[in-house]
């Protein structure tokens, strides 16, 4: 990770990614505000908006050369992707070329952002998630990944939400199920080849809360009272009640 002077620290980075439907957004916004309500400096990052490029012929793409549905799927309103889901070679290519442009757009806003004075930055998705779209049973595609992973700045903390793709289908209906389940088994995959990053298991929304929380106050705030001394006083008193709560 990039870094900044001890008298000018830089943000703490969390990543979130998970397959569509984990629960993601919700865990994003409870960390978010828990962390606002204790007075750190948050920014919010949304990968697909602000960070991937091309991103309006990636779309075009997918809705008029693959016929998919536009818009995001709700128990509602389902819809039917056709996107990352479409497994060839051809488009296992595209996206070497276009993962690689990523990363380099990566790296750039992670170097604008170290020069703010925010405290922690919240990645909406990251690198990763675009990575488990990747065959990684092959090793030409293992080896490209483990080149990207070195190009890329690490976050502070990485969460994968795991998920049951049952269940997470019922909740946003986009791709088919077998899809999903092969997009489960690849983030597994990647998590291994990757390293560093935290498996939250599938389980009650109010027990990855607090999951999360521990993770982000035990391993990323207990070294920066003296920045925010008031953030951990009430990170601490959280994560007691949490742990008696449990």
């Amino acid at each position: 990770m990039i870094r900044k002077s001890p008298e000018n620290p830089r943000p703490r980075f969390v990543s979130f990614s998970g397959i569509d439907g984990a629960g993601k957004s919700t865990q994003i916004e409870a960390l978010r505000a828990r962390l606002i309500a204790t007075g750190a400096r948050v920014s919010l990052v949304t990968f697909w908006n602000d960070v991937a490029k091309l991103t309006r012929l990636r779309e075009v793409t997918g809705h008029t050369l693959f016929k998919g549905d536009k818009g995001i799927g709700s128990p509602e309103t389902p819809v039917n992707r056709r996107d990352k889901n479409v497994q060839s070679w051809y488009m296992t290519a595209v996206r070497f070329g276009l993962y690689l442009v990523d990363a380099i757009s990566l790296r750039i806003v992670v170097g604008r952002i170290v020069r703010t004075s925010t405290d922690v930055v919240i990645f909406d998705r990251y690198l990763y998630d675009e990575l488990a779209n990747l065959p990684l049973h092959n090793p030409s595609a293992r080896a490209y990944v483990r080149l990207l992973l070195m190009l890329v700045p690490r976050p502070d903390i990485s969460f994968v939400l795991d998920a049951d793709p049952v269940q997470a289908r019922a909740r946003k209906p986009e791709y088919p199920l077998d899809f999903l389940h092969a997009s489960r088994a690849s983030y597994m995959a990647l998590s291994k080849l990757a390293g560093g990053i935290t498996i939250i298991p599938s389980q009650p929304v109010s027990e990855v809360e607090r999951q999360v929380w521990q993770q982000v106050w035990q391993q990323m705030l207990p070294d920066a009272i003296e920045r925010f001394p008031a953030l951990a006083q009430a990170a601490h008193s959280g994560l007691q009640r949490d742990t008696e709560a449990s």
